[in-house]
């Protein structure tokens, strides 16, 4: 299973940045990224995600992506591992995605950049704020 998400997650490498899409190859942002992973690996999504603005929950500090992550991913308690999604704590509130793809490396898609391979940094590390497993496919 882990090596099912990382090797789509390097598919979608190269995807240019596009808020609230999730269109490998054409614009995705860091939950579109996840979405077209789940897609790719269940069929599809669990839940529909409702319109969001670059902003979302800062103003009234709602976790609302830890609280999603944690209805449809296990959390992880123990040694992180390949394909498992981080959540970083940007600002506020947790508000980024990215998937481990190797010992000290994330995809992740971010403004500027697109769909990343880029070392897990202290700076990134810092931020984490959980850590979540895709949930086996018999679940």
């Amino acid at each position: 299973m882990r090596n099912d998400v990382v090797a789509v997650a390097r598919r979608w490498i190269g995807t240019p940045y596009q808020h609230q899409a999730s269109c490998e190859g054409a614009g995705t942002d860091c939950l579109g990224l996840v979405r077209g992973i789940w897609r790719e690996v269940y069929g599809e999504e669990p839940a529909s995600v409702p319109a969001y603005t670059p902003d979302w929950s800062e103003a009234a500090k709602d976790e609302r992506l830890l609280v999603a992550m944690g209805t449809y991913f296990r959390p992880v308690s123990d040694e992180v591992q390949t394909g498992d999604v981080l959540v970083f704590r940007l600002r506020s509130v947790a508000k980024h995605l990215a998937v481990v793809s190797a010992q000290g490396k994330i995809i992740h898609a971010y403004s500027g950049r697109g769909v990343v391979e880029t070392p897990l940094s202290p700076a990134w590390e810092r931020r984490i704020a959980g850590v979540f497993r895709f949930p086996d496919r018999s679940n």
